[in-house]
């Protein structure tokens, strides 16, 4: 019996098919790539209802992180400060600016500021802020050097591999609890060398175990 298609037509079949198949793969690859964390969250920089810059108040002015964040280091989550806490100064300084006028009808009617979130976790995701800030983890280790940032931007992935692979080596990121919100401290010597002696002290276990942030 004669074969019903022709061996060049049949070649022809399997070198598409072959084409088919690579340029899937590629595809896939690519989506993979632009859809993982490190390239879908990094750099989110949304826009704010009142155009606060990080950089004037905690870099120029030396406002610390605990003034606003107050919660980081006695809470599971970072506190969004109340407009009480922005009039503490603004009643007096810049009181009649238009760029505040959010802030003043916010104080005047008791409305939360409708601020956007920036780091974002999964709702599966326990991430507890006391836990690494009494541990010695600098804010700055996730979210960078927000004390030069205009507008807040998301500087890592806080993907669970970027976790982890903190977790496993914590040494480079822990530093005396004393400098945790000093977002531009340095050691004198080796930062990891300081880390591990920190860790060894305090009886610090990072967990690598799902539960550890799983729960």
């Amino acid at each position: 019996m004669s074969a019903i298609f022709s061996k060049q037509f049949d070649t022809k079949l399997r070198l598409a098919a072959g084409a088919i198949v690579l340029v899937l793969g590629a595809t896939g690859a690519v989506m993979g790539y632009l859809l993982h964390p490190k390239q879908f969250d990094t750099g989110y920089t949304p826009v704010q209802p009142v155009a606060y810059s990080h950089k004037l108040h905690a870099g120029n002015l030396g406002v610390d992180c605990l003034y606003c964040h107050y919660t980081v280091d006695k809470s599971s989550y970072a506190a969004v400060p109340m407009t009480e806490t922005c009039m503490n100064c603004h009643v007096r300084v810049k009181e009649k600016s238009p760029k505040l006028q959010m802030v003043r009808d916010s104080y005047a009617t008791g409305e939360p500021i409708p601020w956007v979130k920036v780091h974002r976790l999964p709702d599966y995701v326990y991430f507890n802020h006391q836990a690494h800030v009494t541990s010695g983890v600098s804010c700055v280790s996730c979210h960078g050097r927000v004390d030069q940032m205009v507008e807040v931007r998301q500087v890592q992935p806080l993907s669970m591999a970027w976790c982890l692979e903190c977790h496993r080596n914590a040494a480079p990121n822990v530093r005396p609890t004393e400098y945790v919100t000093k977002l531009d401290w340095k050691p004198e010597g080796d930062p990891a060398e300081l880390g591990a002696k920190l860790i060894q002290a305090k009886g610090i276990h990072p967990p690598t175990n799902c539960s550890g942030c799983h729960r």
